[in-house]
């Protein structure tokens, strides 16, 4: 007997199903598209899931082929459309039943096709947009996306848009409809959402700033520091850059260094002050210590920008970390925690 029935499964669970059917070659090639948060939780309940029947799996399969019919039907032909086309393949209450779903829980999120533009394609149409209008679109995208965009735009404007997306708030859902209506027309068609759009805010603007290079970074904070200086403090303590891996206690550190390729540390600590590198010297042993050293003095003079990579790839094990209650980050002046 199985642990499950299909009617009985969560949606994350018919997810974890899914992967098991699809096997480990696609599975691999879904997670290149994940969040690693995302990954870790479908894995946890790969792990717990236990005996499948295959009549259970066979329905997950089914709803999962009904949905993704459903909404590539209403992407390319709206609602009307596809409950059609489903009701010709499976009767009128059940296609009820699958666009329901898709209108629940597939819903194309708003500037969603706007996500498929390259970056520079996207920045050549919105540069000469009204700030506020670049920051809604930017609130909507992937923080790697949006920082690139973000990168792209005159100086003094970036501050400008960034200041926005860390005030916006709550946007009518008019006033998104007409500026999709807009890029439509340039990029391609798009579902209209008829929900508020909770976006942006401080947070989604530490997002899109732990994506852009540091000197963008550099250029945008001074700016917010002299524009709306408590607005840059509020970003300033949810940032997290790598000269502030002494706000580690020793045990946090050695656990990043453990997860950190020694050539790329020797890099990383070539673009910083002797306090920093001293604490990552001391948390290493002798011999390691030893090694690093001479790796930084062998490699001589190097590029800023490859400097600054490798640093930003260290920030991102040390972010993964934190997000996964491995260590504690002290951030805003407040008390170090010791892990």
């Amino acid at each position: 007997m199985s642990r499950h029935h299909g009617q009985q499964l969560t949606n994350r669970q018919k997810a974890a199903v899914l992967l098991i059917a699809l096997g480990p070659e696609a599975v691999s090639r879904i997670f290149q598209h994940m969040r690693e948060d995302e990954i870790e939780g479908l894995t946890l309940e790969i792990a717990r899931l236990g005996r499948i029947s295959a009549e259970a799996r066979r329905q997950v399969v089914a709803e999962f082929y009904e949905m993704c019919m459903a909404q590539e039907i209403i992407s390319e032909g709206g609602i009307d459309q596809a409950r059609k086309a489903l009701e010709a393949a499976f009767g009128q209450e059940k296609a009820s039943e699958v666009v329901s779903k898709v209108m629940q829980t597939l819903q194309v999120l708003p500037f969603d096709f706007v996500k498929k533009t390259d970056p520079s394609q996207l920045l050549s149409y919105i540069q000469d947009e009204h700030p506020q209008t670049i920051a809604l679109i930017l609130a909507h995208l992937n923080p790697n996306q949006a920082a690139a965009v973000l990168s792209g735009l005159p100086q003094e404007l970036r501050a400008e848009v960034a200041r926005r997306i860390a005030i916006m708030d709550r946007t009518p859902p008019e006033v998104i409809r007409e500026i999709e209506r807009v890029l439509e027309r340039k990029l391609s068609g798009a579902m209209m959402t008829q929900t508020f759009s909770a976006v942006g805010g401080v947070k989604s603007l530490v997002e899109v700033l732990n994506f852009v290079d540091r000197t963008t970074e550099k250029t945008i904070l001074e700016s917010l520091s002299e524009t709306s200086p408590e607005l840059a403090d509020e970003v300033k303590k949810l940032m997290f850059v790598f000269e502030d891996i002494i706000l580690l206690d020793d045990a946090s550190i050695q656990k990043v260094l453990r997860e950190v390729d020694t050539k790329e540390l020797a890099l990383a600590l070539k673009g910083v002050g002797e306090e920093v590198q001293q604490r990552i010297f001391k948390n290493m042993s002798e011999r390691a210590s030893t090694m690093l050293k001479e790796d930084m003095e062998f490699m001589g003079p190097v590029r800023l920008r490859n400097v600054e990579e490798a640093q930003q790839r260290i920030v991102g094990i040390i972010r993964r970390l934190e997000e996964n209650g491995e260590i504690i980050v002290a951030r805003g002046g407040g008390e170090e925690i010791i892990v």
